[in-house]
């Protein structure tokens, strides 16, 4: 019998949104968007259904045994996430993205923020991981 006085684990909620955006930076010039964006450049952009996992890391309360309850999780992500991008068009709706392009790297960015300022325990986050496509994949662990 292993007896581990306070064991942890990682506890992952998983979203979905759809949320249109534009790949262009204000750093580069028209010539130099298109050329690294290529058609994700196009002028009136193009969507995603963005998945989105969170990952907690963090004792297990030995009273409730959970590290979160999933309902607050959930909250959290609703109000991080769901609230200012789904159905949104992530360069005009968000500020966050008026002054950066919005690549799933900084998406990832983006929501990691938001999760901290929200949560009640903030170190317990410990990853965003975003699947634009099925094969194109972003994590972050606010290095």
């Amino acid at each position: 019998m292993v007896d581990r006085k306070n064991p942890k684990a990682y506890q992952t909620r998983r979203i979905t949104f759809s949320a249109c955006h534009r790949l262009h930076s204000p750093f580069l010039d028209d010539a130099e968007n298109e050329k690294v964006y290529g058609k994700c450049n196009h002028i009136n952009g193009h969507g995603h259904n963005y998945i989105v996992k969170v990952t907690l890391f963090g004792e297990i309360d030995p009273k409730t045994g959970m590290i979160l309850n999933m309902t607050e999780l959930k909250k959290y992500m609703e109000q991080a996430i769901m609230k200012p991008m789904d159905h949104k068009n992530l360069d005009k709706d968000v500020e966050y993205f008026k002054s950066r392009p919005s690549t799933t790297e900084n998406l990832t960015v983006f929501i990691w923020t938001q999760m901290k300022d929200i949560m009640e325990n903030p170190e317990l986050l410990y990853e965003v991981e975003i699947y634009e496509t099925e094969n194109n994949i972003v994590r972050y662990r606010g290095e």
